[in-house]
């Protein structure tokens, strides 16, 4: 077997980078406004709208300190038409949602099912507990009362491990997490997953999850420093 060649150091400063922007799509042009409808509800800023022919391109910031910035960029459009094409291919081939299913797709499901996070998912830090159980309210309620949204958000919620008889506290009496049965990688912090076909991406290009995450301050060890098996 070939041994790697040493790291050679890199031009660029290790404190110089920043995220700079994420690229999403959506599948149609009329799912184009229901998409940017959810990204501002999940508290993205809409900073443009571009009319284009097969469906708007949008532009949203982390938040508004991002919105002449060249960082915490997400620009929203329309799969463009090979890539829908290929992902039609990659459906037919598989034979995805049918009676015959190719057993990895089955299995992959399966794996989302049990775990948000173990494929592609794009994740945000949400400020405050309170901000991020209404966050979960609001998603709730947006896909209860529009018939639009129903049936196409699949929520999912991780609580912090337990140990931390203040967390503990907080988590068994909050109004969304007091009932979550799942459990992070990790101490001092929560996660709530949004599961949409209203985006598209992934190996299958059907679906995106969309990841927010709290972390309790004070602890020098929570779900976003230390993985914990």
């Amino acid at each position: 077997m070939a041994t790697l060649a040493p790291d050679r150091p890199s031009p660029v400063s290790d404190s110089s980078l920043s995220m700079g922007h994420v690229a999403l799509h959506y599948a149609t042009s009329e799912d184009g406004p229901l998409a940017a409808r959810l990204l501002r509800l999940m508290g993205l800023v809409e900073t443009q709208v571009l009319p284009l022919p097969n469906g708007n391109f949008y532009r949203f910031v982390a938040n508004k300190s991002h919105f002449a910035r060249g960082d915490g960029i997400i620009f929203l459009s329309c799969l463009p038409e090979p890539q829908a094409r290929l992902i039609a291919a990659i459906h037919s081939a598989l034979h995805v949602g049918t009676d015959h299913e190719n057993a990895a797709v089955t299995d992959y499901r399966a794996m989302m099912a049990q775990d948000f996070e173990a494929s592609f998912h794009f994740g945000f830090l949400v400020p405050s507990l309170g901000e991020i159980e209404a966050l979960v309210v609001a998603l709730r309620e947006l896909e209860a009362d529009h018939p639009a949204f129903m049936g196409r958000l699949t929520i999912g919620m991780n609580r912090a491990r337990r140990g931390d008889p203040e967390i503990d506290a907080q988590l068994d009496a909050s109004p969304v997490f007091g009932n979550a049965e799942r459990y992070a990688y990790g101490s001092a912090g929560v996660q709530v997953f949004v599961d949409t076909d209203l985006v598209r991406n992934g190996p299958l290009g059907d679906s995106m999850v969309f990841e927010f995450d709290y972390v309790f301050p004070e602890r020098a060890s929570h779900i976003l420093s230390v993985v914990e098996l």
